[in-house]
């Protein structure tokens, strides 16, 4: 009797041990420990395109223009000022925001504006929309860069640390703009895993 009763005390734990996230309210605890809580994923609204008015398209190309502007002036510059953001820029990334609405399958984005807290180095920008009315998510370029011989190096598409980065955001759609008028997107699928690249039609 004795025998079956740990045993069913046993499977019991096995049971409760093997439910995400659950915490049992008599569990036993070591000063200071801690055990970790695995979340349920975040659900995003369900949409199928992203569409981006042309208007907005351009206001982004204008952008992408003025932050690519001296890509090339790397005469008195070297890879290692760049990366360290201590030399004279030739260019600069930037970060702006995107508000929109999703509407049945469709993201409509309305509007953008630019980033809180907007720090621009050669090869990484940083910023937040924490404060942005129907945020939807964020955009930000991909200069040119210049090669040993002065041509120009294109990234063209979301990087993976770009996806990295938005996979751990609350953002629902990323956009890139890597060259004039070339944009790449990413979104967010219902259950928060990253879709890329995702449709994105400019009219």
């Amino acid at each position: 009797m004795r025998a079956l009763l740990i045993a069913v005390l046993a499977s019991g734990l096995v049971w409760e041990s093997g439910e995400q996230g659950a915490v049992p309210s008599d569990a036993p605890r070591a000063p200071g420990s801690h055990r970790q809580v695995v979340l349920p994923a975040p659900r995003s609204p369900e949409f199928a395109v992203i569409i981006l008015p042309v208007a907005l398209r351009d206001l982004m190309s204008a952008v992408w223009v003025e932050n690519n502007r001296h890509w090339d002036e790397l005469a008195d510059q070297n890879t290692l000022t760049q990366l360290l953001g201590t030399g004279r820029p030739t260019q600069r990334e930037y970060l702006g925001c995107l508000q929109g609405e999703i509407a049945r399958d469709t993201l409509w984005v309305r509007g953008i504006v630019a980033a809180a807290e907007l720090k621009q180095l050669q090869f990484a920008v940083s910023g937040n929309c924490d404060d942005v009315d129907q945020s939807v998510g964020t955009w930000h370029t991909h200069p040119y860069r210049a090669d040993p011989a002065g041509r120009a190096m294109k990234e063209r598409g979301l990087s993976p640390m770009d996806l990295a980065t938005f996979a751990s955001a609350r953002d629902v759609v990323t956009l890139v703009m890597w060259d004039l008028d070339s944009l790449d997107a990413a979104a967010k699928a219902v259950d928060g895993t990253v879709r890329h690249p995702a449709l994105l039609a400019v009219r």
